[in-house]
C-alpha cells in the first residue's frame, strides 16, 4: 500500500516508486513497508526513484535492501535511480546487489548496467 513517503506510479509495465527527499529513522519503516508492497505487485520490474533524495541514512539503506531481498524472492527485477545518495549506496555495496542508474529515463529504458566487479 503506497504511503505519503512512498508513492507508486506506473510507467508502461514498470512500477516506479518515488522516495522522499530525506530518509532516516523517522520514516524508514514506512518507506520499507511501501517498498515491500510495491515489489509484491507482480510486475516484472520495479524502479526505486531516489533522484530527489538528498539524504539517506543506514535505516533508509536497509529499507532499500529489504525491498531488493523481497524482489529477488518474487522474481522481480529491482532498479534504483540515485544521484546525491549514490555514494552511500556504493559505500555499503548496494551497487553489487542491484543496478543503479543516473536517471529515471535510463532505468526505464534499458537493460540493467553491468554490476561492478570487485578485484
Amino acid at each position: 500500500m503506497p504511503t505519503e513517503d512512498c508513492q507508486v506510479r506506473w510507467v508502461g509495465p514498470h512500477a516506479v516508486v518515488a522516495l522522499p527527499a530525506e530518509i532516516d529513522a523517522a520514516n524508514a519503516e514506512r518507506i520499507r513497508q511501501g517498498l515491500l508492497s510495491a515489489v509484491s505487485l507482480g510486475t516484472a520490474v520495479v524502479v526505486i526513484d531516489m533522484s530527489g533524495t538528498t539524504f539517506c541514512d543506514s535505516a533508509g539503506v536497509h529499507a532499500v535492501i529489504a525491498a531488493y531481498q523481497q524482489a529477488t524472492a518474487n522474481g522481480t527485477e529491482l532498479r534504483v535511480v540515485a544521484t546525491v545518495v549514490l555514494r552511500i549506496l556504493t559505500i555499503v555495496g548496494a551497487d553489487q546487489l542491484f543496478p543503479i542508474y543516473p536517471t529515471l529515463e535510463s532505468a526505464l529504458a534499458g537493460p540493467p548496467p553491468r554490476l561492478r566487479q570487485h578485484t
